[in-house]
């Protein structure tokens, strides 16, 4: 029985490659799941715990049998736990594994049978550990295989070597048609070391695809003499790439191209003709957006960096029309590829906006500072467009637009207080006071909205309250409060 097992053992580990260890710990799994079986059959077989341990030198194994050693009120299961008051405390405590020798089955035919299968699923996870272990180094680089066979949702992949991949349809290039038997480039993306799914993963839409190809097609990439900076796909229509070279006499457009186009015509037919836009990066965001625009001629650009957006402005029709591209590709992969929502438009349609945007800050500051409309304009061609840049500004910013120090003080002091008022507004999400309460003599901003965060939105509601329900609002107090409660009465007795 021993030399039994030991050649077992020695002929699957030749065979397969497997460890000699790795056999007999399948064995081991094996034979405890035949003795379950045959002698522990019943209501608590799943519950009696058994180890067998097999000598690695005779192949002689001994069968034991497993209690846990618990608390009297955590003893639930009598088939694989002892209860500590059933022991001899001083020879175990909780915690503890009580073995017992309990009799071996024969590696017999049922033993062989239950080997076979804990063997067989050992020799899969080993291969696939094997599998993982030579392709984890290679994710994010090209593989090449034979399409072996297409299933319901993608392609297998044989990479040789008994390693097969997975090529999800997504991950095809849409109208791309795969045969069994057909060569096959692909990126590897994903690595699973799990043991359900596909192992290898692959890709030819991901634009990882086009770098490691251009990578592979272009000597002055894997130099690193050209840096690609980032990239963006409509896998199978129209592709960008942002290059930059790290050597100001190369042209890295010109060197990713090729003589008559030769470089990127490769690319683009192991793409399935996916047409690519080289663009050159540069660190400035509105140049950047101006070249991943191209072809169309750009008449201008207004960049907010900190939300990540750009007006684009165009001279013509036509123009605007080349940068959205067919269905907006054009627009769409530019944005991918800045990291920049474009917001196009006409050179009239900006100004247009930009009157608008005008007209509106301007009718704010005058109406909401009390200001005549020269300083409000004043204000606009400065570059305001909110209380809180007025108000907290160094006061010498006005000096420009020759304010005296009285006239500065006072606007600023204005702005503050309409700017904490909306920051407390915001801070409490609450309505906005009427305009009544809002212009009620004695009232200010700062209180308006204080009362209104407390429900208190009209003069007739101001006139309902008692002078204890508001006088501990900051800067009112009892007197101004009764005063102001008196003031929003009196529409009542006229």
């Amino acid at each position: 029985m021993g030399r039994e097992i030991l050649t077992v053992a020695e002929t699957v580990s030749n065979e397969k490659g497997v460890s000699r260890e790795a056999i007999f710990e399948a064995l081991e799994q094996a034979l405890v799941a035949a003795t379950k079986k045959k002698f522990y059959e019943g209501t608590n077989s799943e519950e009696a715990r058994l180890r067998v341990e097999i000598d690695r030198k005779t192949g002689d194994y001994t069968t034991f049998r497993q209690w846990e050693v618990v608390a009297d009120e955590d003893h639930e299961m009598p088939a694989c736990q002892d209860a500590i008051s059933d022991l001899d405390p001083t020879k175990c405590s909780i915690g503890d594994i009580r073995e017992l020798e309990v009799e071996s089955i024969e590696f017999g035919r049922i033993a062989a049978q239950i080997a076979k299968q804990v063997i067989v699923q050992k020799i899969r996870e080993a291969e696939r550990a094997l599998v993982a272990d030579a392709y984890a180094s290679k994710v994010g680089e090209l593989v090449y295989g034979e399409v072996k066979k297409q299933t319901k949702d993608g392609f297998i992949i044989d990479l040789g070597d008994n390693a097969e991949a997975y090529l999800a349809r997504d991950e095809v290039i849409p109208k791309e048609l795969l045969r069994p038997k057909q060569r096959v480039s692909a990126i590897l993306y994903e690595v699973n070391r799990e043991g359900r799914g596909a192992q290898l993963l692959l890709s030819r839409a991901k634009p990882a695809m086009l770098i490691a190809l251009m990578q592979k097609e272009i000597p002055e990439i894997s130099e690193e003499i050209i840096e690609i900076k980032a990239a963006t796909r409509q896998p199978g229509v129209r592709a960008k790439i942002a290059v930059k070279t790290n050597d100001h006499r190369i042209d890295p457009v010109g060197a990713c191209i090729g003589m008559r186009g030769t470089r990127i015509q490769s690319v683009q037919q192991e793409l399935n003709n996916e047409r690519i836009d080289v663009v050159v990066w540069s660190d400035d965001p509105a140049q950047y957006i101006a070249s991943a625009l191209e072809p169309a001629d750009v008449s201008g650009i207004v960049i907010d960096e900190d939300a990540r957006t750009a007006d684009i402005i165009f001279a013509t029709s036509d123009q605007l029309a080349r940068a959205i591209g067919s269905q907006g590709q054009n627009v769409r992969l530019a944005s991918d590829l800045t990291g920049y929502k474009l917001d196009m438009m006409l050179e009239e349609e900006y100004r247009a906006r930009q009157q608008n945007e005008t007209q509106k800050y301007l009718d704010m500051f005058v109406t909401r500072l009390d200001i005549d409309e020269g300083l409000a304009m004043a204000l606009v061609e400065m570059g305001f467009t909110s209380f809180e840049e007025i108000a907290y500004v160094p006061a010498e910013t006005f000096n420009e637009i020759e304010l005296d120090v009285d006239t500065v003080e006072l606007l600023q002091s204005r702005a503050k207080e309409i700017a904490l008022a909306e920051a407390l507004q915001q801070q409490e999400n609450i309505q906005e006071p009427s305009p009544e309460l809002l212009s009620m003599e004695g009232m200010t901003q700062e209180i308006a909205y204080a009362l209104a965060s407390r429900g208190v939105i009209t003069i007739d509601d101001l006139a309902d309250q008692a002078t204890d329900d508001i006088a501990d609002i900051d800067g009112l107090g009892a007197q101004k409060a009764g005063q102001l409660i008196m003031k929003a009465r009196e529409s009542w007795f006229n």
